[in-house]
């Protein structure tokens, strides 16, 4: 089975901004490529101007946010680094089989790379002057003006994830009763400079 993968625009951002960029783009994958019956929720970002869809679900909501604290945490350990986060859709097939054992194995067939550059944020000094004023002032109308330019590439990153969805199709396995199985890969203190997870690039030659 070949696996798809698309490897989403990079966006630069800061650390408060993760929880709401990856919340948005995993629950938009994750509602485009569930084909069980679920009841989707309409969510706003809290620090952008985008609303997305939820499948609904409180323990995938659980899973996300998990996996998401996680990557906060590694972020804070390797600062000002490129990194992805991978949601991989897989399924479990056995290996064979006999009377004697029951050997599964996994089958990648789909696999979404978030591209995440995440800056650290550029301090200022303290100061009473009104010269600090005036530059504090300005250093919060570029902070204004860079969130709303995000806000617009995180769109962008949006209908690239709904493109792929609706054009590739073929490779989807047949309609089960539930979500397909998948796992959410963040990096890990072994993955190289730009933060590519070793365990994922295995698993996808293997695949």
């Amino acid at each position: 089975m070949n696996c798809e993968t698309c490897q989403l625009k990079e966006l630069e951002l800061e650390q408060d901004e993760i929880k709401d960029v990856l919340r948005c783009i995993l629950h938009t994958i994750f509602f485009h490529r569930t084909l069980t019956l679920v009841r989707p929720k309409d969510v706003d970002c809290d620090l952008f101007e985008i609303t997305y869809v939820q499948c609904g679900l409180p323990d995938l909501e659980k899973e996300v946010d998990e996996k998401i604290n996680q990557f906060i945490a590694w972020v804070e350990k390797h600062p000002n680094r490129r990194s992805q986060v991978c949601l991989s859709f897989f399924e479990d097939k056995n290996k064979n089989p006999s009377w004697f054992t029951n050997k599964t194995e996994r089958i990648y067939w789909e696999q979404w790379f978030i591209n995440l550059h995440v800056a650290s944020p550029k301090g200022h000094g303290k100061s009473r002057s009104s010269k600090a004023t005036s530059i504090g002032g300005k250093a919060l109308e570029e902070a204004r003006s860079k969130r709303a330019a995000l806000g617009l590439l995180i769109q962008e990153v949006l209908f690239q994830i709904i493109n792929f969805a609706n054009e590739k199709k073929d490779h989807i396995p047949a309609i089960s009763d539930r979500i397909f199985n998948h796992e959410i890969s963040i990096p890990s203190s072994s993955d190289s400079v730009f933060g590519w997870n070793v365990d994922v690039l295995r698993r996808v030659l293997n695949s």
